[in-house]
């Protein structure tokens, strides 16, 4: 494969040459994005419409819901035109796209769970400064760093992946993933990208850290609390973000762990949907199931409506 052809498009993985499973991929894929799409789209008409939910705490969770649904809308589209035009192409500006909003999605959702958790940090262990601490100046601060911080992850890794030559053009996945991109390198010279991956680790490395040591500040809080009901109060507003913290490092972690297959399998399908389009659907489920306001906010909505 000469260089000319390798840098003007690349052949995504195809699900199958047959014609009748291209169309089931294609409404697989259709359903999963239109649960993630829904799912988002409602939880951020809810705080947007329900005065109630103008908090910092629920304009987080709107921020959360947009990150996901940017995330979703990168990668499942192409890959349904795709199965239905009966392709596989991707032109070389599509890929550095993908790479660059899928790492800056994925990077903000991640910094976006860390200022959730100090978010909870500070209604459970200071609620009587709550409001002066997250105001709305605050707020916005946080949000613009989050944003700020996951562009940058994806400006890194996009630099970092893009920075050399590409011996193929085939990328055995139904994106472009990174690991994928980095096999097709004519040497096993990664030493951008190997950079960028450092310091994506650091920056996850450090944001965990400071994860676990404000949960344990929350739980040892909670364990103050005289009343029963009031730890139970304390503890339902963290359970979701917990059960969204861990689906989204247990299955980025699954996916990143594992050596990177040679060929495409079905196997490394259901680990990239887990890690890519699962977590997107499961965010709004999780937070309207365990939460009372979002429920009545979009009763209230959907009634209307």
């Amino acid at each position: 494969m000469n260089n000319q052809t390798s840098t003007s498009e690349f052949l995504l993985a195809e699900f199958s040459p047959i014609r009748k499973l291209q169309i089931l991929h294609f409404l697989m894929f259709l359903v999963l994005y239109l649960a993630a799409v829904t799912g988002n789209l409602l939880v951020i008409s809810a705080v947007v419409f329900d005065h109630h939910l103008h908090t910092p705490m629920y304009f987080l969770l709107m921020n959360l819901a947009l990150q996901d649904l940017g995330t979703v809308s990168v990668i499942i589209p192409k890959s349904m035109i795709n199965s239905l035009l009966n392709t596989r192409h991707i032109s070389y500006a599509g890929c550095v796209a993908q790479v660059l909003f899928f790492a800056s999605f994925a990077g903000s959702d991640f910094f976006l769970l860390t200022v959730m958790a100090y978010d909870r940090y500070v209604a459970i262990c200071n609620p009587l400064q709550y409001e002066i601490i997250m105001n709305r100046t605050a707020c916005m601060r946080m949000i613009a760093s989050v944003w700020g911080t996951g562009f940058f992850n994806g400006i890194l890794h996009t630099c970092g992946t893009f920075a050399t030559t590409f011996c193929s053009n085939v990328v055995n996945q139904f994106f472009c993933e990174v690991p994928q991109l980095l096999k097709l390198y004519c040497s096993n010279q990664y030493q951008i990208e190997t950079i960028a991956l450092v310091i994506s680790i650091l920056i996850v490395l450090g944001c965990f850290i400071f994860v676990i040591i404000t949960y344990v500040q929350i739980f040892m809080a909670v364990l103050r609390i005289p009343s029963v009901q009031g730890r139970k109060k304390a503890l339902s507003t963290c359970f979701p973000h917990l059960i969204v913290l861990s689906t989204f490092v247990f299955s980025t972690s699954t996916a990143h762990l594992r050596p990177a297959p040679d060929t495409p399998s079905y196997l490394d399908l259901v680990y990239t949907v887990m890690y890519s389009i699962v977590p997107p659907i499961l965010n709004p489920v999780i937070y309207t199931m365990r939460n009372k306001d979002i429920k009545v906010a979009l009763s209230k909505l959907l009634g209307r409506r």
